[in-house]
């Protein structure tokens, strides 16, 4: 049984840590394992309170909004938790023309998004030269806005045409850092060095990089969260997506454990600590797992939600895990709702481009 004076003395330790991660934007492997393992609401408390500091610090009470468009389901890949992958029989697919997604681009420049997300799965349809040519015309139609992408896994040749052909981000979770259990998450085909080799094959060519990693996967360790967090300080991206994991009725993980709303929010204060500057995403899926999910991800340091941009007709048909929101405040056409909500926490939603200020 711990006493009174124990927990007192591990209370403090984890407010010195966090004092320190602030200070210095470091920690070791043990100090990180020591301060995810060990958190309590006193000092999770001090953490929401100190990202806040810092996220004002540079960025203000901004909220910057992306427009998700998920232009298709298809998938070659077979990750064991997600919802698209190619085994699932039962999935709905659908493509979006090209049209289609500059539509998409033409309603949401109207309703004030100044970054577009094109996002899919890895769809062999959509060739260098067919994704090119929806990037560059996107980039024709809307000079002032950013293009990002988050299309998987490609060799560098690939990510260069894309640059080339106007797109300034992408976006590719590494997952989780550690190889072995990259395994158990995903099939052979599939491996943590080659995600990672993007990850930088991406920086080296210039784009704006974003990577993150679930929170609450199966068989995940504070040790496993640690790597992660090291993995980020290593990387240096400019913008950091984290979500619970949520399981999908329709893979091998449906009856694991989902992961819980408190650590991905500890998670997002403390990648605001170890980046001050990065970008930090209210994920959906902290939407979907908790109420008002989103809010509490910018109270604990996070600027940027990612409302839908998609047809009405697809958007279900995008189901990475059960239960996703698509509809009220996480859809494009309901701004002024998301508007209200951030209003009613101080914050205030911003048309802008909103690049990272970690370059």
């Amino acid at each position: 049984m711990i006493t009174t004076s124990e927990k007192v003395t591990a209370e403090d330790t984890l407010i010195r840590l966090i004092h320190k991660l602030e200070q210095t934007q470091s920690l070791s492997r043990e100090e990180w394992t020591q301060l995810i393992r060990g958190r309590t609401p006193k000092a999770t408390e001090y953490l929401f309170e100190r990202a806040r500091e810092i996220r004002i610090r540079h960025y203000g009470h901004d909220v910057y909004i992306r427009g998700l468009i998920e232009f298709t389901n298809y998938c070659k890949n077979d990750c064991y938790y997600c919802g698209i992958r190619k085994s699932n029989s039962n999935a709905q697919r659908y493509r979006l023309s090209k049209e289609d997604i500059l539509s998409c681009c033409e309603q949401g420049y109207a309703l004030g998004f100044r970054t577009f997300v094109l996002q899919g799965g890895e769809d062999k349809w959509f060739t260098d030269e067919r994704l090119a040519d929806i990037v560059a015309s996107i980039r024709s139609g809307w000079k002032d806005c950013a293009i990002t992408l988050s299309v998987g896994e490609r060799f560098a040749d690939s990510y260069q045409r894309l640059f080339d052909a106007g797109a300034n981000r992408f976006l590719l979770r590494h997952e989780t850092y550690d190889h072995e259990h990259y395994s158990r998450l995903h099939p052979d085909t599939l491996t943590a060095a080659h995600r990672q080799e993007c990850l930088w094959n991406l920086k080296k060519i210039g784009y704006q990089v974003g990577t993150g990693f679930m929170v609450g996967s199966p068989y995940q360790t504070p040790e496993l969260l640690a790597d992660d967090m090291l993995f980020l300080k290593e990387l240096d991206p400019q913008m950091v997506g984290i979500g619970p994991f949520i399981p999908h009725h329709d893979t091998p993980f449906a009856k694991e454990p989902a992961g819980t709303a408190d650590l991905t929010l500890y998670m997002l204060g403390l990648i605001r600590l170890m980046l001050p500057k990065v970008l930090l995403p209210a994920t959906t899926a902290l939407g979907t797992i908790a109420p008002g999910g989103r809010e509490k991800g910018i109270l604990a340091g996070a600027n940027v939600v990612m409302p839908n941009l998609s047809p009405a007709s697809v958007r279900e048909k995008y189901l990475l895990y059960d239960n996703k929101l698509c509809t009220g405040s996480e859809a494009a056409e309901s701004l002024a709702d998301l508007r209200r909500r951030m209003e009613g926490i101080g914050y205030q939603v911003t048309v802008s481009r909103g690049d990272s200020l970690n370059m």
